[in-house]
């Protein structure tokens, strides 16, 4: 199968690399690799940052290298629904030891692993910027936040029913 982005998201591709001058395409890195984890079910095979590095003019350890180094880039498959759950000091104060916990059991997962039907994987991360209402958890671009046990139950019945792809940059493609 060839690896290439639909028009949609080419098109796209070609507007974030024009805002940076000739010989500075490398500057859009960050952005293409969203774009591009968004556009191949959510996340980076060796293949797909080959083909960021041939549309910005880089050699391929270029984008290894950032793919593997950010934790916002997933370079194995995930599921559907990528349930980010800060581990940082406020939100393990408050209680997110407990809501991966709930999860991993709920989900019948470990960290780091995936569903049986591919709908959910479970990742702990370091911070995510919202210690005032912490525990919280990211899925795709939304933050939840002040999360309980009841919050958690109520946020995976209603992914399971929406049963769409969560994604950081949802809206760059349109944008």
């Amino acid at each position: 199968m060839e690896i290439k982005f639909s028009e949609t998201a080419l098109a796209k591709a070609n507007q974030i690399i024009g805002r940076y001058p000739q010989g500075k395409q490398k500057s859009a890195m960050l952005t293409m690799l969203h774009l591009a984890q968004s556009e191949f079910d959510g996340w980076l095979s060796t293949e797909v940052m080959d083909y960021v590095a041939s549309l910005l003019s880089v050699k391929p350890i270029e984008v290894y290298e950032v793919a593997t180094f950010y934790s916002m880039y997933n370079t194995k498959p995930v599921g559907k629904c990528l349930l980010e759950v800060c581990q940082t000091s406020s939100c393990w104060l408050r209680g997110s030891n407990e809501i991966v916990d709930h999860l991993k059991k709920k989900l019948n997962i470990e960290v780091g692993e995936t569903t049986a039907d591919g709908m959910f994987t479970l990742k702990t991360v370091e911070c995510l910027g919202s210690c005032g209402t912490a525990p919280m958890l990211q899925c795709g671009a939304d933050f939840h936040e002040n999360l309980t046990i009841d919050k958690v139950d109520e946020l995976l019945d209603k992914l399971r029913t929406k049963n769409e792809r969560s994604s950081y940059l949802k809206s760059l493609v349109n944008s």
